[in-house]
């Protein structure tokens, strides 16, 4: 998280026949990926294919779907590691960075960090979507439709969160972009618009299955904004954004191949699959992200990867039919939502940066009365370096995620 500076233009002074012409200062290239990092969490992605290739038996026209789009999904995350240091030098030329509020103080703290680079990783990833298109899609699909209004709310998600950095537009419209942005998806959406009612209230409400109607899409349109919204205001940390994005989309593909085989519907294992297709390039363009995000940061993926993450989870948890589920797995976002809602709502006031204070002595965060989960985090584990603290909110993001498992796993059979 850092504070942007604004381009300047300078003031152009007619120069002298005497003066010497100053040397142009060029900001040094930024650091290379931590691959030592991005190798360990791939080890992550063991149990997943294992679920894959032995544990489950999966359609063989649907794992040769989900091993093309693994495949291009891989080829995006080498695209978007080459990228990203190309977009820095041309964000920097821009004067669009920011320097780390988390290290003022130290040597670091005066380092420009590019601002924004979550528009790479949004290219990136819907340049792999349509080309995905070609391997599994035919003209007469039924998924087809929702599939490419799906690509255009992430797309015009991407465009509005970029325009956000440029901008820096107020909170009450930054409410209002994922509105606007999930508006393709509503009107192409042709799937069902029920629920199921859980068997604990069938007695009392006489019906298994009820039908919301226009509720429903009003719901679709309130989930991509909290999504959104809750991914953008559980920030402040290198690497926090991507990192909790990351273990969500992990938890989503285990989840979805689970549903799939276990199911015996076919339009149920399709919209899992659905699911599978956006997250796998959601994944590894993010993980491409974090190589350089992850601390010390030397990029900022900004509003633009924050908006555009939040709407394709929130998408695929539409179009894939298990947004309880999803919402779940947002609960430390849910948590930090509540915490900071005194303070979004101007019933108490609202700093700029509701960011934890840095020592530069000793190199520790100390939490603030902000209402957020980083800074609650800290008034209950006391003072943590920037490092440590990622990655205990990061383990919480996996323990919810596991909690969200357990639960599905007692309530089956009875709850549902």
């Amino acid at each position: 998280m850092g504070t942007r500076k604004r381009l300047i233009s300078p003031t152009t002074q007619p120069s002298s026949p005497d003066q010497k012409p100053q040397q142009q200062i060029t900001d040094p290239p930024i650091a290379p990926p931590k691959w030592g990092f991005l190798f360990k969490l791939s080890l992550f992605s063991i149990p997943y294919f294992y679920l894959i290739f032995f544990h489950f038996t999966i359609d063989s026209h649907l794992r040769r779907s989900i091993i093309i789009n693994a495949g291009l999904s891989l080829v995006g995350f080498f695209v978007t590691v080459r990228m990203i240091p190309v977009a820095s030098r041309y964000v920097l030329k821009r004067s669009l960075f920011g320097f780390d509020i988390n290290k003022k103080g130290t040597p670091q703290g005066n380092v420009k960090v590019p601002e924004s680079l979550g528009i790479v990783v949004g290219i990136v990833f819907l340049v792999v979507a349509i080309v995905f298109q070609y391997f599994n899609f035919t003209a007469d699909s039924n998924w087809l439709v929702e599939y490419n209004a799906a690509l255009a709310c992430i797309c015009f998600m991407t465009l509005l969160g970029f325009v956000d950095d440029v901008l820096d537009v107020p909170w009450r419209v930054k409410l209002l972009l994922p509105s606007i942005a999930a508006l393709p998806l509503l009107m192409a959406y042709a799937g069902h618009t029920t629920i199921v009612i859980p068997k604990p209230l069938v007695p009392h409400i006489g019906i298994e299955i009820l039908d919301l109607g226009w509720i429903y899409k009003l719901y679709m349109g309130l989930l991509a904004v909290f999504c959104t919204n809750s991914i953008n205001i559980h920030a402040g940390l290198n690497g926090l954004e991507v990192g909790q994005t990351v273990v969500i989309t992990y938890a989503i593909l285990i989840h979805n191949i689970m549903q799939i085989g276990a199911s015996t519907d076919p339009e149920y294992k399709l919209a899992h699959a659905f699911s599978i297709y956006l997250v796998q390039p959601l994944l590894a363009t993010s993980l491409a992200l974090l190589s350089y995000n992850w601390y010390p940061s030397s990029v900022f993926v900004g509003d633009t990867y924050t908006y555009f993450a939040g709407m394709t989870m929130a998408v695929v948890g539409i179009l894939g039919h298990f947004s309880e589920t999803l919402l779940i797995f947002f609960l430390p976002q849910v948590l930090n939502f509540l915490l900071s809602l005194p303070q979004l709502s101007g019933y108490i006031p609202c700093p700029r940066h509701r960011l934890p204070r840095f020592d530069p002595q000793t190199g520790l965060l100390t939490g603030t009365n902000d209402g957020t989960l980083v800074n609650f985090f800290l008034r209950k584990l006391g003072p943590k370096s920037e490092k440590s603290l990622c990655i205990y909110l990061l383990i919480f993001q996996g323990i919810a995620c596991c909690f969200c498992f357990m639960l599905r796993y007692f309530l089956a059979g009875w709850y549902k």
